[in-house]
């Protein structure tokens, strides 16, 4: 079995979500389906417990699951080991985050990064997540950190850090909003509304006003980047949705507060992103297994 298939089991036994895992890694549900039997078939048990309405592991399965990630981690050091053995790397990488992102999720990677690949110059910009997609397909970074497409495509390498929720937030100083929202039943057609000016943050936004019954929500105002959005908010403008990193490096987080803890909102998967055909760039591929290395609590 080789590593990706191994890394699949992994991460179907976390999401037991047989959709989410296989358009994750841009295949079919039935593709993965039939990964699975493959193995099961190879080790002659059964993994995992299947019905209409539920996945679960089965005894056998769970124990494969930890020989799997084993198996993974071993797997990632021995990569990287291989990359620190290999001639001293040199050059530029570009790189492209939030600027939330910039310290919620990059030092880790550019500690570890910089602690085996010293002769890489690093150059980082800054910007709304939603352009680190665009970002590298007009080759002006070779990795970005981004939030996993709606519909991802087969041209993008995408190596998962960790979920993150995503929050509706209301202002908390003195504001028409404010009142609206201390009405015993909340019009939600009636308030103002702040929206990201693309990606997947509006997406979800609107989908989860449709689920209020809102189908054309009043918008004040339409920002690039969630900082904006947030600081937006806490002005008095009107309600949003932010990711909870975003919410807790804020400096404007005492002026705002989170009116629905967003259940129903799908989260952000956030990974390191590169080029599919700039997998080659020895210095993109330490990068990438960097990723695969650390791990987010």
């Amino acid at each position: 079995m080789n590593p990706n298939a191994l890394k699949l089991f992994v991460e179907l036994s976390r999401s037991l979500h047989f959709a989410k895992t296989a358009e994750a890694h841009h295949m079919s549900p039935s593709t993965l389906s039939r990964l699975i039997q493959r193995m099961e078939a190879d080790l002659g048990c059964s993994l995992l417990e299947r019905d209409n309405r539920s996945v679960s592991l089965t005894d056998a399965g769970k124990i494969f699951n930890q020989f799997a990630a084993r198996q993974i981690q071993e797997w990632q050091q021995l990569k990287l080991s291989l990359l620190e053995k290999d001639a001293n790397l040199s050059g530029q990488l570009r790189l492209y985050c939030s600027v939330t992102a910039a310290y919620s999720h990059l030092p880790p990677l550019l500690d570890r990064f910089r602690s085996v690949n010293p002769g890489v110059e690093l150059i980082l910009s800054t910007g709304d997540p939603a352009d680190a997609i665009t970002q590298l397909q007009k080759g002006l970074v070779e990795v970005s950190i981004a939030a996993l497409p709606d519909k991802p495509t087969a041209a993008i390498v995408f190596k998962s850090l960790e979920q993150v929720p995503l929050r509706i937030i209301a202002p908390t100083v003195d504001c028409e909003t404010r009142r609206q929202l201390q009405q015993a039943e909340i019009d939600w057609s009636g308030l103002a509304y702040i929206f990201p000016e693309h990606g997947p943050a509006k997406s979800r936004l609107k989908h989860w006003l449709s689920s209020q019954g809102v189908k054309q929500p009043r918008v004040y105002a339409r920002v690039s980047g969630h900082e904006a959005l947030v600081s937006m908010v806490a002005l008095g403008l009107g309600v949003g949705m932010a990711p909870q990193v975003v919410i807790d490096n804020s400096p404007m987080q005492a002026r705002v507060r989170v009116l629905h803890q967003g259940e129903n909102i799908r989260p952000f998967e956030l990974g390191v992103c590169a080029l599919k055909k700039n997998e080659v760039n020895p210095i993109v591929a330490a990068f990438i297994a960097t990723a695969e290395e650390v791990v987010f609590d």
